[in-house]
């Protein structure tokens, strides 16, 4: 176990986590806006509710694999 933060510690421990939430926010934001404009290279005839639904369905599967390989 780690000793309790001291005030330094604990106001830089959480200004990277909201730096980290806004930079997150950011990039979704960004990535959400270049899918909702058709700005990506999926095929002309398939719709932008297609590509944002196979984004969430492959950002999921890459969480998965994620935890599966801190699980083994």
């Amino acid at each position: 176990n780690e000793p309790p933060r001291d005030g330094l510690a604990n106001v830089l421990f959480w200004g990277r986590v909201l730096f980290s939430c806004a930079f997150l926010a950011f990039a979704f934001a960004v990535t959400l806006a270049a899918l909702f404009d058709g700005k990506t290279t999926m095929w002309d005839g398939i719709p932008e509710v297609v590509s944002i639904v196979l984004f969430f369905l492959l950002m999921s599967v890459v969480g998965m694999l994620e935890g599966m390989q801190i699980a083994f």
